[in-house]
């Protein structure tokens, strides 16, 4: 079994392999339900990393970081689901602060 630095160092080596940072062109279809799914998923997956969750995930460089995030939010408008991911986001906000 992999400790958590070895964990990391094979993650970090996967990363850095040659063609890595190659893009690559996708044609993807999914369910509007799943692109709102994705996209906080993706920022629980970033949130958790700003807060030390995980040490795999704190190797991830932030302009990783960033192109996940930029990715996420692209999907949302492809979609046609910014506006209703922000009334979400702001109905959870609501319920944490009346908690």
């Amino acid at each position: 079994m992999l400790t958590e630095n070895d964990a990391v160092r094979v993650f970090d080596t996967i990363m850095s392999s040659p063609g890595m940072n190659e893009m690559v062109r996708m044609d993807l279809k999914i369910s509007r339900k799943n692109v709102l799914l994705l996209h906080h998923v993706i920022e629980r997956g970033i949130t958790e990393n700003e807060g030390s969750l995980s040490l795999l995930l704190q190797s991830i460089p932030k302009e990783n970081t960033a192109d996940l995030r930029q990715l996420s939010e692209e999907c949302l408008q492809r979609a046609g689901l910014t506006e209703l991911n922000g009334k979400l986001s702001d109905l959870g906000t609501e319920k944490k602060k009346s908690s």
